[in-house]
């Protein structure tokens, strides 16, 4: 690949109070077409997060309108890798890996609890940015439609089940 085919991922959702930073890998093909977080139409993200938050037409609301829910929710949103080579949407494609700043972005969520990895790639990436870190970092499965290990019922339960612990030790708002 040639530094033209380097691809910058999107910027992080964010504000100062939130206190749940879910993580991804990089945003797929059709999310840096979009501009968007979980574009995809078959990616599981915004469904199960509507389903946390206990607005189950979170994903067939405006972009804007879901990334709003998340940030009244206290929840952060970006990936871990800012910036990276990679043909097609696969983690396992993604080469040169830049990662994002998230040591930087931390110290700006003071009331930070915790740390949702969508995804193995997100998770490592993730634990070698933060060593140390002083909440805990959870590696959730992926939403993405490519990781069809897991139906999306069982994705569903499992983020459901750790959003749920998370939000009753650490206060994270939603009306689910």
């Amino acid at each position: 690949m040639t530094d033209s085919s380097r691809l910058s991922g999107l910027a992080p959702v964010w504000r100062p109070d939130a206190e749940l930073l879910i993580l991804g890998s990089f945003p797929g093909v059709a999310s840096l077409q979009a501009a968007q977080y979980y574009a995809h139409p078959r990616n599981a993200f915004w469904p199960i997060l509507g389903e946390h938050l206990g607005r189950p037409d979170l994903a067939l609301r405006p972009y804007e309108e879901r990334l709003e829910a998340l940030i009244e929710a206290r929840i952060a949103l970006w990936d871990a890798v800012g910036a990276c080579e990679r043909q097609g949407s696969l983690d396992s494609a993604i080469r040169a890996a830049q990662p994002s700043d998230l040591a930087d972005l931390v110290a700006r969520l003071p009331a930070l609890r915790g740390i949702a990895c969508n995804g193995a790639t997100a998770w490592a990436q993730t634990c070698r940015s933060l060593p140390g870190a002083p909440w805990p970092i959870l590696s959730l499965p992926s939403t993405s439609p490519a990781h069809a290990g897991l139906s999306r019922a069982k994705k569903s339960a499992q983020w459901q089940a750790a959003l749920q612990r998370l939000r009753g030790a650490i206060g994270v708002s939603g009306t689910g």
